[in-house]
């Protein structure tokens, strides 16, 4: 699913009069969660997971063309951990004490 669709599964969902409004809240929640994952804070989604930012060291590597040795910078890389809840949905199983949902279409 590409950005437009979740921008019109959105304005249905929420029920916003134009796509645009809908696309603007989407950008609104990217922008925000690119801004705290910069800073190097995690974001947490109940039922659904968390972002997290790793430190990754230099290594050692290779050039896969040449084969030459060479090091790999440091880097900020990040990373998504499901929730349960969300890996239970994913898989199509039903958490005891949560209602079914619909998947979006």
């Amino acid at each position: 699913m590409q950005k437009a669709e979740m921008a019109e599964e959105i304005q249905k969902q929420v029920g916003l009069t134009t796509k645009l409004e809908a696309v603007e809240a989407l950008d609104a929640v990217l922008v925000l969660l690119k801004s705290i994952l910069q800073r190097g804070e995690n974001v947490s989604i109940a039922g659904f997971g968390t972002f997290m930012v790793r430190s990754k060291r230099p290594r050692q590597g290779r050039n896969p063309h040449t084969g030459e040795a060479m090091t790999i910078a440091a880097r900020r890389v990040v990373t998504f951990r499901p929730s349960a809840l969300f890996k239970a949905y994913v898989n199509g199983d039903s958490m005891p004490g949560q209602e079914s949902v619909e998947p979006m279409s």
